[in-house]
């Protein structure tokens, strides 16, 4: 069978492009999983974002699959919508099958569009069982974690079981599969690494306790050894690790930096997402053992520095210090502190814009990540499907509209008791211009020439909807962000 699988070219607003062009790691996972007769290939639209239309059309024309896959996000959902009606145009016999985060916690939002099944959850399984069922003309019915139509009716079976990794059910991932080239994080070929998945924490704001329910599951050493390898050998020299919440053992992490270095591949570039707790109560070994491993940038989950706010989130005990089994204050300092110290940096993740927010805290935590943070990741409170936050905010009439394709995190779409979702955004939108200006040396000391040759298009980025008048102070900086606010709602427009 040829199948076709691809991810959606809608990007974030942090994640622009021109600087990373990061590989969807689910798709290359499904197609290793699949029976090895079946012809796979992947494409991440990412890297065609101004030719999607042209890009599938080829696609379907020199593939001509039997089965199209689709990972979609929530604030992609439209654009996905776009794909499938234009697969359905181009190739009305073929099977469409929609997969990831949003047709699992919103399958609701699919059962109008013309696709065939929704994948619910892990799919690497699912996956499998789906392409035999469909070689063999088989029972859907059985297939656990599958949606599919019946008799004009869908049908949902019963949830599957998460995978608990420690066995070779799983196979690694078939980069060989992707078909399209490109990807880069700062001029360098980047690509994903998965150690583990689960997290045992209960976030407001976060859909992993839906997706997967509270655990947390590993594969051994050997195997994220030989994927990192395969990643090396396909000619990256970057990796993101895509868990979770990797340092939610920290134990288990520092054997996996002792391993990366026994097997020689520290030499190569590593960034990880971390909780500021584990690294602020371990840090004084667990960061120079970070740093020998290659690690380089740390996404910390400091989600906000106001200790009412974490609470809100629900984010308190992953952000708390402790010492002597007793909680000493907030950990964000002490962990952001030791990756300093040993030469790391650290990308803020911080949250503005919750319910009681004032212009006064949303401010602090600004001035807080200019002071403190290499590289700001601000967000929103977003209303993804299925979160105890979606539920409050909907209860409080506090969601302003549900033009999903803004659910990016960064394009505000909650109001709160003091402020507009526009007033939010704008705080975080004129703070952050300049916190990632001023990273921009250091990017330029480890990579010289992509800062050169890129630098005036990452600044047009950085600071588009702003004119000349805007730097001489001839115009208010709001007229610059509508324009920047346009700007995005054109860029949307991928399909």
């Amino acid at each position: 069978m040829n199948i076709l699988l691809l991810s959606m070219p809608d990007s974030f607003e942090h994640m622009p492009s021109i600087v990373i062009r990061m590989p969807n790691g689910a798709l290359t996972s499904l197609a290793g999983n699949v029976d090895e007769h079946h012809n796979v290939a992947v494409a991440d639209l990412i890297l065609c974002q101004r030719s999607v239309r042209k890009t599938v059309t080829h696609l379907l024309g020199e593939h001509d699959p039997q089965l199209v896959g689709l990972s979609t996000m929530t604030f992609q959902r439209r654009t996905a919508e776009r794909i499938i009606h234009l697969i359905r145009e181009l190739k009305p016999n073929a099977k469409i099958v929609v997969g990831g985060y949003d047709p699992s916690l919103a399958a609701e939002a699919y059962l109008s569009m013309p696709i065939d099944f929704i994948v619910r959850g892990e799919g690497e399984i699912t996956f499998r069982e789906l392409t035999r069922a469909l070689e063999k003309n088989g029972d859907m019915h059985f297939i656990a974690g599958l949606s599919h139509r019946h008799d004009g009716k869908w049908i949902h079976n019963p949830q599957r079981a998460i995978s608990s990794l420690d066995s070779e059910e799983i196979r690694l991932p078939k980069r060989s599969a992707r078909v399209l080239k490109g990807y880069t994080m700062l001029g360098r070929q980047v690509d994903v690494i998965e150690t583990s998945r689960g997290c045992t924490f209960d976030c407001s704001f976060c859909s992993i306790i839906e997706m997967r329910g509270r655990n947390f599951n590993a594969y051994s050493f050997d195997r994220v050894i030989a994927d990192i390898r395969d990643a090396k050998e396909h000619g990256a020299r970057t990796f993101f690790l895509v868990d979770d919440n990797i340092t939610l053992n920290v134990h288990r992490f520092e054997a996996l930096c002792n391993a990366i270095i026994e097997a020689g591949l520290h030499t190569l570039d590593y960034f990880v997402q971390g909780m500021t707790s584990a690294i602020a109560n371990h840090g004084e070994r667990l960061a120079p053992l970070m740093k020998r491993a290659g690690f380089r940038y740390v996404f910390l989950g400091i989600e906000n520095i106001l200790e009412s706010d974490l609470q809100l989130l629900q984010a308190s005990a992953k952000n708390t210090a402790r010492s002597n089994g007793h909680k000493t204050g907030n950990a964000t300092l002490q962990a952001i502190e030791y990756l300093h110290r040993n030469g790391m940096y650290v990308v803020g993740g911080l949250i503005v814009g919750s319910p009681n927010d004032t212009v006064e805290s949303i401010e602090a935590n600004l001035a807080f990540a200019r002071k403190y943070v290499d590289w700001p990741y601000i967000q929103h409170p977003t209303p993804y499907p299925r979160t105890p936050m979606t539920d409050d905010f909907r209860r409080r009439g506090l969601i302003e509209h549900e033009r999903f394709e803004e659910y990016d995190g960064t394009t505000s779409v909650v109001k709160n008791e003091y402020l507009s979702a526009d007033e939010i955004e704008y705080l975080r939108w004129k703070a952050e211009r300049g916190m990632k200006t001023r990273h921009l040396p250091t990017v330029f000391r480890h990579d010289p020439w992509f800062v050169a040759r890129n630098m005036l298009a990452m600044a047009a980025n950085t600071y588009r909807g702003s004119k000349l008048r805007t730097v001489l102070g001839l115009e208010d900086d709001r007229q610059a962000f509508a324009r920047y606010k346009q700007l995005r709602r054109q860029e949307r427009e991928y399909v």
